[in-house]
C-alpha cells in the first residue's frame, strides 16, 4: 500500500496524514471546506518545524513530507487510487454511515475502508458498505505522530487478511497495533472514558476541586496529565459523545455522563478548541489556569 487517503482536516485527520507522508507514503487530504485544508496545511508545517527543532527530523525530511501531502475537496477523485482510506471525520455515526456508503460507491473493490472512530461499532459502520469484509477500525491516539499505540478494531466481518495487512502497515509507521474485538468504546475509551466522567462527577459532588483531582492523579498515579485536563485535551463534546456510546451500548448506569459534562458541552465549553473548559486557554500561555467557574 502507498497511496492513502485520509478524509476529514481536523486534529486527527492531519496527524494521520503527517504520519503516513513523513513515512513515504503518497497521501491525499480530503476535506470539503478549503479553507480548512489550507489550515491543516499550515498545522503540519508547524508540527513538522517542531520536529526539526527538536532534531528528530531533517528540514530536507520536513519538505519531503510536505512534498508528499496534496489536499482535494472532491471525494470521489480522491479515493479513486486508494489503496487505503482513512476516515477521520466527525464522532457522528450518521456521518460516517453516508460517508462509508459514498466509499462503497467510489473505491475499487480492494481499497481497504478504515475509520479512525474512538467508539462507534465497526460492525455498524461495515453494513454499510458492499464489501464489510474490508472495514476495519484504526484508531489512533492524539497527537497522531507522537503517540505510539494505535487500535486495530475488527468488525464482525473484517478479514484476517484486512487485519494482517493493517497490522502490518501500522508497523511500518513505528507505531504499535493492538488488535481489538468490536464492542462499545473498545479497550481505550471502554477504560478511559468511565475514569474521565468519575473525575467529573468527583468535581460535581464538591469532593475536591479541579486542580486538587489532577494532581491527584498526577502525583498519586504517575499520570502524565490530570483526567479533567485531559479531557479538555481530548475535547468535552468528544468525551459526551463517547460516553453516550457506552451508556447506551452496555445499557449500564455507571456510563451515564455527568450531568455537569452534559452543562458545560451544551454551554460550548468544550476544553481547548472553545478556550475554556475545566481550564482556560490563552494562545501562546502555556501556563495552567483552572476556569473562572470552578476557581
Amino acid at each position: 500500500m502507498k497511496n492513502i487517503t485520509v478524509i476529514g482536516c481536523g486534529t486527527m485527520g492531519n496527524g494521520i496524514a503527517h504520519t503516513f507522508a513523513q513515512y513515504g507514503f503518497t497521501v491525499i487530504l480530503v476535506d470539503i471546506n478549503p479553507d480548512a485544508l489550507n489550515k491543516a496545511l499550515i498545522t503540519i508545517e508547524k508540527n513538522l518545524d517542531r520536529q526539526v527543532t527538536k532534531g528528530t527530523i531533517t528540514e530536507i525530511e520536513k519538505q519531503r513530507t510536505l512534498a508528499h501531502i496534496s489536499t482535494d475537496t472532491n471525494l470521489a477523485n480522491a479515493v479513486s487510487q486508494a489503496d487505503l482510506v482513512i476516515e477521520a471525520a466527525i464522532e457522528n455515526s450518521d456521518i460516517k454511515l453516508q460517508l462509508f456508503r459514498q466509499l462503497s460507491e467510489y473505491c475499487n473493490e480492494q481499497t481497504i475502508l478504515a475509520s479512525n472512530t474512538s467508539s462507534i461499532s465497526i460492525t455498524k459502520i461495515a453494513a454499510a458498505v458492499k464489501n464489510p469484509q474490508r472495514v476495519i477500525g484504526m484508531h489512533f491516539m492524539n497527537p497522531v505522530p507522537v503517540m505510539k499505540l494505535v487500535e486495530v478494531i475488527r468488525g464482525y466481518a473484517t478479514s484476517n487478511e484486512v487485519t494482517q495487512a493493517v497490522m502490518q502497515l501500522t508497523r511500518q509507521l513505528q507505531k504499535e497495533p493492538v488488535v481489538v474485538n468490536d464492542y462499545p468504546g473498545f479497550v481505550a475509551n471502554r477504560i478511559l472514558m468511565p475514569m474521565i466522567n468519575e473525575a467529573v462527577y468527583t468535581l460535581y459532588e464538591g469532593v475536591a476541586g479541579v486542580a486538587e483531582i489532577d494532581t491527584v492523579m498526577k502525583l498519586g498515579m504517575a499520570h502524565p496529565m490530570g483526567p479533567l485536563q485531559l479531557a479538555d485535551f481530548i475535547g468535552l463534546d468528544v468525551c459526551l459523545a463517547i460516553l453516550n456510546v457506552l451508556h447506551q451500548g452496555f445499557g449500564n448506569p455507571k456510563y451515564a455522563p455527568c450531568p455537569l459534562l452534559v452543562n458545560m458541552v451544551t454551554a460550548g465549553q468544550l476544553g481547548i478548541k472553545s478556550g475554556a473548559g475545566f481550564y482556560q486557554y490563552k494562545a501562546g500561555s502555556k501556563e495552567l489556569v483552572v476556569a473562572d467557574k470552578f476557581a
